[in-house]
């Protein structure tokens, strides 16, 4: 099938994923590089092999795989026959690789390992998205992510359709309750936060109950975060707020659940499971 037609599932730059797979490529070299590979196939061997699904799934991390192959060799051909992003059946080839067949063996676990994880997240994004299909909510991820991996992460929920929340600290303000705790209060966080940031710095608030929502609303929040409220209690702050600001419903996001909160009438519905709790999709590499 063919991948979410959606322009931002755009890959993250060269200079982004370098690094990261470069990283996990040194920790399985080692100090001593493929013993098995370079001492069992013969130095100019040429191999080719399919990279296949073995279960369904959205593809996500082949701009991560191909790279892997590319760093150890670079003239190891790469061909993507279903892109990232695309809805895949098991037994479907995602990919070809051929080139020296001791760089391909090298390169395999890496590969796989990026491109089994990141299609696990677009997948478990895919569920959700396509459980709130008709409704005007839009699923997004967290901060929740790998250590090291929230670049790509979060790739791979825009492959499944999603879309991101802040990719760090920096990007946005996100006034969550301890940090109203700390502050004294709702209004002294935002008065503080008003006084600090420039004109292009949206604000969001964490608020827990109708009451705090109230009190958001009157100092004008951007966008206000409904944690862990019910449908019934979603649906009066949906009435209460009457478009005066974004609504963002998070917390108990399940596929069982997340069409009844998109239903409420919520703007976005935050997840993140998507990303740390994604089951891998078996990805396998044959000769």
């Amino acid at each position: 099938m063919a991948p979410i037609a959606l322009p931002h599932t755009r890959p993250p730059h060269d200079l982004l994923i370098e690094p990261i797979v470069h990283r996990a490529l040194e920790e399985d070299l080692g100090r001593a590089g493929d013993v098995t590979s370079e001492l069992t196939i013969p130095p100019e061997q040429f191999a080719s092999a399919q990279i296949v699904a073995r279960q369904a799934g959205t593809s996500a991390g082949l701009v991560a795989a191909s790279c892997a192959f590319r760093l150890i060799n670079p003239s190891i051909q790469f061909h993507v026959e279903n892109p990232d992003g695309s809805q895949v059946e098991a037994g479907t080839t995602i990919a070809a690789v051929e080139g020296n067949a001791r760089s391909l063996l090298t390169a395999e676990r890496v590969a796989l390992n990026f491109l089994g994880h990141l299609s696990g997240v677009a997948t478990a994004t895919r569920a959700l998205v396509d459980a709130v299909r008709g409704t005007n909510a839009r699923i997004v991820c967290t901060r929740k992510t790998t250590p090291g991996l929230r670049t790509l992460e979060k790739y791979a929920v825009r492959c499944g359709g999603g879309i991101n929340h802040r990719f760090g600290l920096d990007d946005a303000v996100l006034i969550k309750d301890n940090h109203v705790a700390a502050a004294g209060g709702i209004k002294a966080a935002i008065e503080r936060v008003r006084a600090g940031i420039g004109h292009m710095v949206k604000i969001e608030l964490e608020v827990d109950t109708l009451v705090q929502l109230e009190e958001a609303l009157a100092l004008e929040v951007d966008t206000i975060l409904l944690d862990n409220m019910k449908p019934d209690t979603l649906r009066q702050a949906v009435v209460l707020a009457k478009g005066r600001a974004v609504l963002e419903a998070s917390g108990g996001v399940t596929v069982a659940t997340v069409q009844a909160i998109a239903e409420t009438g919520v703007d976005y519905i935050s997840s993140g499971a998507i990303t740390h709790s994604a089951p891998n999709l078996d990805v396998a590499l044959d000769f």
